[in-house]
This record gives C-alpha cells, structure tokens and sequence, in this order.
C-alpha cells in the first residue's frame, strides 16, 4: 500500500447490493480514512431497494449511489479489490491484492433475507479497517 490513505474496490455483477453496502460501510466506519470504489460486471440500472432499506436501518444512506461500470482503471488504483460473485471479469495487476467475500446474493430477497448478508458485510468490512490499520469511527 501507498503513503496515501488506503483504497478499496468492491465489485459483484449488478453493483446494486453487496458491493453497494459494503462500499456504504467502508465509507462509514472508516470516517473517510479509506478512498472507497464500487463497480459491476453488468451494472443494473438502480441499485437494489431492499438493500438501501437495510443500510438505513443501520444509519447510512446510500439513495444516492448509482452502479457503475468495471474499469481497469479503477481496479489499478485500488490497493484492495474485493469480489463478490463477479468470477473472473476482474483484470488482475501486480501489487494489487484481491480478497472474494462469498456472500450470498440479496437480489430478490425481502428484508428478512437480507439483514443477515448486511450483517456479514459489516463484519467484513471492520476486519478490512484492521487489516488496512484504520481505527473504525463507530464500532
């Protein structure tokens, strides 16, 4: 990693559910110390209404953020590359590292369904903070 603060990509194929929330974590809990991407594979035209409920029962409000297309570009200026379900579209670059959280996908599923997979994310996320040596803001 770089003497800037650190940066990570998720991606999963519609860049409307997991990666959303877990780029809404990160951009969270490490109170901006932490440079934060999402894309997908085949970004879905909105991002998963489901899962914004669940993020705004945690407090973070992710309304705003729209899928975005995968680029290159943004996997090599990302120190961490997080994949979620996206197979093997991701280009690879040397010095990057790349970690797959197998998370199970909330596309389709009622709120029950999808506070567990918010819940893992989460924890996901705090155990990336410590790997990238950032103090979470709010446990």
């Amino acid at each position: 990693m770089s003497d800037t603060k650190p940066s990570a990509l998720f991606v999963c194929v519609h860049n409307a559910g997991r990666s959303q929330m877990a780029a809404g974590y990160l951009r969270h809990l490490s109170g901006g110390a932490v440079e934060v991407r999402s894309a997908g594979s085949l970004p879905a035209e909105q991002i998963n209404p489901v899962a914004v409920e669940a993020m705004l029962e945690e407090g973070i409000d992710i309304r705003a953020e729209r899928p975005k297309v995968l680029t290159a570009d943004a996997v090599e200026a990302s120190d961490v590359v997080v994949t979620m379900g996206c197979g093997d579209v991701c280009p690879v670059f040397p010095g990057t590292r790349y970690e797959d959280w197998a998370l199970a996908d909330p596309a389709g599923q009622g709120i029950e369904a999808v506070r567990p997979i918010r819940d893992e994310i989460r924890g996901r996320v705090l155990a990336l903070l410590a790997e990238l040596g950032v103090e979470p803001v709010t446990a």
